[in-house]
């Protein structure tokens, strides 16, 4: 099928590679839903590899996710312009900047881990940051 209605991604034709994305759904999924609570965790793009996995293993699951009241609205700005909302992406990239400060400064107490916690956060926040964003 061709069209704006074609669909962008299609079931794989193996069980087996049909099983592991599905698994790797799940789990995408799970540490989504966990980001929501944990800043640490960026929830947009898990949500983006949860609907990819589900594309290519059950569509039943994908078109839930794409209909789901918290998560839909960002799967259709991705899927209709490859883009994530401005706001989502700098309140994401606050609260995660927020939450690995206060890790370094109240919780952590190795300087070694305390370096690669913040190399982590920075290179994290780019690649948030580097994500395409509409007004």
């Amino acid at each position: 099928m061709t069209g704006p209605d074609a669909p962008h991604h299609y079931e794989h034709g193996s069980p087996v590679v049909r099983a592991l994305f599905f698994i790797a759904g799940i789990v995408a999924l799970g540490f989504a839903v966990a980001g929501i609570f944990l800043p640490v965790l960026p929830t947009t793009p898990l949500v983006l590899l949860a609907a990819a996995c589900f594309a290519r293993s059950y569509r039943p699951f994908h078109e839930w996710l794409i209909a789901h009241r918290l998560f839909g609205p960002i799967l259709r700005e991705w899927h209709e312009h490859r883009s994530i909302p401005y706001r989502t992406k700098i309140f994401a990239i606050g609260m995660m900047a927020g939450a690995l400060t206060v890790s370094i400064v109240f919780f952590i107490d190795p300087p070694w881990l305390k370096a690669a916690l913040a190399v982590f956060g920075v290179a994290l926040g780019i690649y948030m940051y580097r994500l395409p964003s509409r007004k």
